[in-house]
């Protein structure tokens, strides 16, 4: 299907545009885009002259099967004067068999005949006179001493030499090696969905309108002596990543909550992992990067589509890691621990590059402003954070929506950036009310869930756009707020125990709830 090397030495190739028009005939062909097919070949002058199976072919022509020759003989650039011997041998055929009318329609209206006419009379009078009449001598026929046998043998054996056979799906199968090549070289991800067109991951859809989850559409059950500590969707939305009691870092599938074994270390069983309980996740903006932190303050940064450990920190905290987040430009990592601080770090270099000490307990969440100019954390002393990324100074602290003495001390565990732009965040804490506040703690927005009792809010997540805030309460509820008012929208029974972590799709109204039952659910609208 190509050239020769153009160079011995370097191994290249030049692929010669007639072999591209040759593979997209062939496409056009099985897809049955016939006038697509001819009007191609007639405007480039280039015919693919293949056919599925040789074998079949010469036997069909061996055996008169001509219904079945002259369809794939009109897609073939045959020489005139063995395209004129076909249809000559048809149409003798058919006047044998007293098939009269369909060999006079033949001898009017086919083309190869009508050039017959015009080319050689004699030879095309011999087929009008034989149509004539009512009575036929096969050997008179069949001239130049050959019988009816031997003609289409002979037939046969001129157009094996002008045909050839290539593999079904040519094209197609060219350009699925090709992303495949490219994946092994980790310049793709390692997911089935690729727009080819505009030469980039698909994603796992458009974004639909955001509702809340009312129906499990499928769970992921671990083992019984570990559970997921934290889950995370990728950007595309094609990858759902856990992290586990027993320190392994897995890829799932969200639609079939399968593991994803077209990961080639996952399919030779090579998981990602750590010597400790896996407590966060993050994810870099392409998606190309996960970040996972575990209980004994080891960091680790992956490519998500090879496998392999691209940083390892392994003394990233002096405790235990329990919240991730990437800069824009995921040259920076943000990290919170056990051990009461937020730290930076360089991705590349791996060193710390800032340090933010302050609270006085449990640092539980970090993420970065919209402009990345700023970072706030949350902690168990019940208070956020706001920082300068670059001065590590503290701007502002405040507790959100203090309501009772009891409130001082609820530890904060959710912070995040509300889409938009604006400098709005989402808070929770571990009371049954969560806020809208500003970057200086004035509170814009309260969610309640009217529980008074047994109802606090253990983990929560906001959908892509910012409709909605799910809160997983204690009581094993996930309270679903719409934000622009308020207003409590519905609930689910997504568990008999308390939801240590809820994740929202990126795209689609899928939220995943986990605990330490051993299994993460998937939701659905």
């Amino acid at each position: 299907m190509s050239s020769l090397p153009t160079s011995a030495a370097s191994g290249v190739y030049e692929v010669e545009a007639s072999d591209v028009i040759k593979l997209i005939l062939q496409f056009c062909k099985e897809n049955n885009l016939h006038r697509t097919l001819h009007t191609l070949q007639s405007e480039s002058q280039v015919a693919m002259n293949s056919v599925d199976s040789m074998e079949n072919f010469l036997s069909d022509v061996n055996q008169g099967r001509w219904d079945s020759v002259l369809p794939q003989a009109a897609g073939l650039q045959l020489p005139q004067d063995k395209l004129l011997a076909l249809y000559e041998q048809v149409c003798l055929e058919l006047i044998e068999m007293r098939e009269t009318e369909l060999a006079r329609e033949m001898l009017r209206t086919t083309e190869p005949l009508q050039l017959l006419k015009t080319q050689d009379p004699d030879r095309y009078f011999r087929l009008e006179t034989f149509l004539n009449r009512k009575i036929h001598d096969a050997q008179e026929l069949y001239a130049y001493g050959l019988n009816k046998e031997r003609r289409r043998q002979e037939i046969a054996d001129s157009l094996a030499v002008e045909v050839s056979v290539v593999p079904p799906s040519r094209l197609l199968a060219l350009l699925q090696q090709a992303l495949r090549f490219q994946q092994l070289q980790g310049n793709l991800p390692k997911d089935r969905r690729y727009d080819l067109f505009r030469g980039s991951a698909r994603s796992a859809g458009k974004d639909e309108a955001e509702r809340p989850p009312k129906k499990q559409a499928g769970q992921i059950k671990f083992g019984s002596k570990t559970h997921p500590e934290c889950a995370r969707f990728s950007p595309d939305g094609l990858q759902l990543v856990t992290g586990s009691l027993d320190g392994f870092v897995e890829v799932w599938d969200p639609d079939t909550c399968r593991l994803r074994k077209d990961l080639p270390y996952q399919a030779r069983e090579e998981l990602m992992m750590h010597d400790a309980a896996v407590l966060a996740l993050a994810f870099s903006r392409d998606g190309e990067m996960l970040a996972t932190g575990d209980t004994d303050g080891a960091v680790k940064v992956w490519k998500l589509s090879s496998g392999k450990c691209l940083r390892h920190l392994p003394h990233a905290h002096s405790k235990g890691i329990t919240s991730l987040a990437f800069s824009r430009d995921s040259l920076q990592l943000a990290t919170a621990s056990f051990d009461g601080t937020a730290r930076l770090h360089g991705v590349k270099a791996g060193r710390v590059l800032k340090e933010f000490r302050g609270h006085t307990s449990f640092v539980n969440c970090v993420c970065f402003t919209q402009d990345g100019s700023r970072l706030l954390t949350g902690s168990s002393d019940g208070t956020v954070k706001v920082w300068d990324a670059r001065s590590s100074e503290c701007l502002h602290t405040f507790r959100p929506g203090v309501e009772s003495a009891a409130d001082l001390e609820a530890m904060v565990h959710t912070v995040l950036p509300l889409p938009g732009g604006a400098d709005l965040f989402f808070i929770a804490n571990r009371t049954s009310t969560a806020y809208v506040t500003t970057v200086q703690g004035q509170v814009v927005k309260r969610m309640s869930s009217g529980k008074k009792v047994g109802g606090d809010f253990a983990a929560a997540a906001l959908s892509p756009k910012g409709t909605f805030a799910h809160c997983a309460g204690e009581d094993g509820v996930v309270y679903s707020f719409q934000l622009s008012k308020g207003d409590l929208e519905s609930f689910v029974k997504v568990g008999e125990k308390e939801v240590i972590g809820v994740a929202h799709h990126p795209h689609r109204n899928l939220v995943v709830t986990f605990g330490d039952e051993g299994v993460l659910k998937v939701w659905r609208a």
